[in-house]
Formats: C-alpha cells, sequence, structure tokens
C-alpha cells in the first residue's frame, strides 16, 4: 500500500572514474552502499569508451578500464584545457539511455570523471533539458572540466541540489578543484574528509549522506 510506497530506496545512477567501469565502482563502493541500505541503492554503468589497454591490464579481462571523455589521443588528464575534447556527447548520451532504460531514478553519484559528467548533466537538468529527469547528484572527487569547449556547463550557477565529497589529501583531484567546482552551484552542500582519492563511508560521512538524501525520500511531499 501507500506506506510501502513511502519507503522506497532512492535510486541513484552510479558514475565511475577514469580507468574504472561499472564492475570496479561496485566493488569499491561495499561500504557506501552498505551504509545507505535500505534507503538509497546505487546502480552503475559502464562508459561508453573503452581505454587503450596498458601493460598493467590483463588483455584477456572480459572489464576493461573505461572513460567518459579524452582530453587528448586515448589519454585524461584532469587538468590539462584539452583544446580537442573527445567522446562526451556519447557519454550524455548513455546516461540519457540508462535513465532512460532502467529508471526511474531520483539522483546521480558520480566519482571523480564520473563526478564531473555528473556535474555536467546537473548543469543541462537545471536548463531543462528533458533527456536528465534527476533531482539531485552527490558528487565525490569531482572537478570542472578545463577543455574550453565545455566551459557553457559553468557560465550560470547551477540551480540543482548537491552534495560534493572533498577529500583534503586527495592527490588525484585536488581539494581546491573539488571546492572551485561546488562555488559553480547555488546551494552546494560540501563534505570534507581527511582522506584522499576514494569514497568514503565512515560514520560522519555516512550521516552526511543521509541528511542530504533525506530532503528527497519519496513519498514526503516534494
Amino acid at each position: 500500500g501507500a506506506a510501502m510506497a513511502e519507503a522506497r530506496p532512492l535510486r541513484l545512477l552510479a558514475l565511475h572514474g577514469y580507468r574504472q567501469s561499472a564492475r570496479r565502482l561496485r566493488q569499491r563502493t561495499g561500504a557506501l552502499r552498505k551504509a545507505l541500505r535500505g534507503r538509497a541503492e546505487l546502480v552503475p554503468i559502464d562508459a561508453p569508451h573503452r581505454l587503450p589497454t596498458g601493460a598493467e591490464d590483463d588483455p584477456d579481462g572480459d572489464d576493461p578500464p573505461r572513460g567518459w571523455w579524452f582530453s587528448g589521443p586515448g589519454t585524461f588528464e584532469a587538468g590539462e584545457a584539452a583544446a580537442a575534447p573527445a567522446g562526451l556527447e556519447e557519454s550524455l548520451s548513455a546516461v540519457a539511455a540508462a535513465l532512460e532504460e532502467h529508471g526511474p531514478f531520483d539522483g546521480l553519484l558520480g566519482f571523480s570523471q564520473g563526478a564531473a559528467l555528473a556535474a555536467m548533466v546537473c548543469a543541462l537538468r537545471a536548463r531543462g533539458d528533458p533527456r536528465f529527469p534527476v533531482a539531485f547528484a552527490v558528487l565525490v572527487a569531482a572537478f570542472a572540466s578545463r577543455a574550453p569547449a565545455h566551459g557553457h556547463f559553468y557560465r550560470e550557477p547551477i540551480a540543482l541540489p548537491t552534495l560534493h565529497v572533498v577529500g583534503d589529501t586527495d592527490a588525484v583531484i585536488a581539494a581546491a578543484l573539488s571546492r572551485e567546482l561546488a562555488q559553480c552551484f547555488v546551494e552546494p552542500v560540501v563534505l570534507s574528509h581527511p582522506g584522499g582519492h576514494f569514497i568514503p563511508a565512515a560514520a560522519a560521512q555516512k550521516k552526511a549522506y543521509l541528511e542530504f538524501l533525506e530532503r528527497f525520500c519519496p513519498g514526503q511531499g516534494q
């Protein structure tokens, strides 16, 4: 009945980092999924672009590393102001397709390059793009793309609720880059943790995730 409907967990489409995959994100979010059990579920998808296989990758593996866009041919550096970034449109289309095929979803959760992509989706959603029916995003180790071609995403304040999770000792995406991106949003919630480049799920972060997600619980008269 109605009581059951109210109790359904939020569903978050989860976007992995560069060089990861849906399976790798699932493996690395065990603690987070446990912390959110009954409140929110994560549904990871693969980025559409396979990366050139490196020496450290198992060439026979069925789980090749992937990325959402490239700053150079087959490469990605978050700090690079790429003159000709490639692959973003396919990734936006992949997110739109996943939202439609596996939905309904309530929000997004992104990590690293996946969080940067989620922020772009937030910008499009806030401008009324009908392909992205999400109400909020959790952005972990996010950053704004430095590519001039992507500058339009950040020109106006993004009016979608977001939780920005920032690792004070993140050596991959510096905390300052994540904080800078947060400033592009209208009312960002910023959660700092003392760790590095991972999705934290200790008690303090669990509390912050649940407090943020409570705002979007189904059945509470949004």
